[in-house]
């Protein structure tokens, strides 16, 4: 239910015929998701845009020159598995397999957990396909968190992390603003300049200081996020512990962080995790600031804040030994116990998704 598959596909740079449809970058029937510069280049995980094509048979993209080489994209046609390929600067014909003749939608994006960019230049179809706009889902998750949302380790990143496997089992959109080893208080941590409860607040991620053409953070226009989101979703706080953040200090930053967010999404319900902890060989599990998520849970006065008990979602079986993220199949399984947790909330996946193929 939860796997997305990776072919290992790579992508060919070939001559497009002239006889082609091609759609500029500004066209407004991409369904561009995520957080874009107006390069447009792509900032944060999951990343990308959506195509909705009558009589689609052939897709290139053209990537401009300061993309990354290359950058891992995935793929998904008529809401078929991701698979994963590997883009560079110029032209890149895309695989699209048996796409519906009536109508397919394809989603590209971003897989990799950090330092992967993809800055589009232009889209190249068969000279008779179609672009009809993409009808959004009603559900929009938005996901914040550290490199436990971000897919760190995984073969395709977040496109196998929970977060991501929650927006495919419900057909709904969904956004990953999400960094590894970033804290939510404002402090150096790893190669993040700033804390989550800054840089959640940029267009660019925190590896903006690395990338060729960014060397400075935009603020991010929150009427582009696309759709609004209706539910939100944080799970963070490892970074925060190992950077020396107290419990108390932990619990300010964090009621400050919620405020700032109520700013901006006044009425969705706002779900905060409990971390899992670090489990370990002995079956016992490292946890981090106890009681400190039901503090912060209380303390916002906010009945539309909701605690997500985690206990006991990661056992030592669902963990790389090396550094204690979840595998494969332990995103696969907390994306189940969060799809249960959500049922008993009252919110059931859809029955098919709103852009029909």
């Amino acid at each position: 239910m939860f796997f997305a598959k990776s072919l290992g596909l790579g992508l060919s740079t070939a001559v497009v015929s002239t006889v082609a449809l091609t759609i500029a970058n500004n066209n407004p029937l991409i369904y561009f998701h995520g957080r874009w510069d107006s390069s447009p280049g792509s900032w944060w995980a999951s990343t990308g845009f959506k195509l909705y094509v009558q009589n689609l048979q052939t897709l290139s993209l053209d990537l401009q020159a300061d993309s990354s080489s290359p950058v891992g994209l995935g793929v998904s046609v008529d809401y078929g598995n991701f698979t994963s390929v590997n883009a560079s600067p110029g032209t890149n014909v895309i695989p699209l397999g048996s796409p519906n003749a009536c109508g397919s939608v394809v989603r590209i994006n971003a897989w990799g957990w950090q330092n992967e960019r993809m800055l589009l230049q232009d889209l190249v179809l068969n000279s008779d396909a179609v672009l009809l706009p993409y009808e959004a889902a009603d559900v929009n998750f938005l996901f914040i968190g550290d490199s436990l949302s971000a897919g760190q380790y995984l073969p395709m990143g977040v496109d196998q992390a929970w977060p991501f496997l929650i927006g495919e089992e419900f057909k709904a959109e969904a956004t990953v603003i999400a960094q590894p080893c970033i804290a939510l208080a404002d402090v150096v941590s790893c190669s993040n300049p700033h804390g989550m409860s800054v840089q959640f607040f940029d267009t660019e991620d925190p590896n903006y200081i690395d990338m060729p053409d960014h060397d400075y953070t935009t603020p991010w226009n929150f009427s582009n996020d696309k759709p609004t989101p209706t539910h939100i979703v944080i799970h963070i706080g490892a970074n925060d512990v190992s950077h020396g953040v107290s419990a108390s200090q932990f619990v300010t930053v964090y009621l400050s962080f919620l405020q700032r967010l109520r700013t901006i999404y006044p009425t969705q319900p706002i779900f905060v995790f409990t971390p899992w902890g670090w489990p370990q060989p002995d079956g016992t599990v490292g946890y981090y600031y106890v009681g400190s998520y039901e503090q912060i849970v209380s303390q916002s006065q906010d009945p539309n804040v909701h605690l997500v008990n985690t206990t006991g979602w990661v056992a030592y079986g669902d963990i790389f030994p090396d550094n204690l993220h979840p595998t494969v199949a332990g995103h696969q399984k907390i994306a189940g116990e969060f799809t249960t947790w959500l049922a008993n909330w009252g919110l059931r996946p859809a029955a098919e998704w709103a852009t029909p193929v």
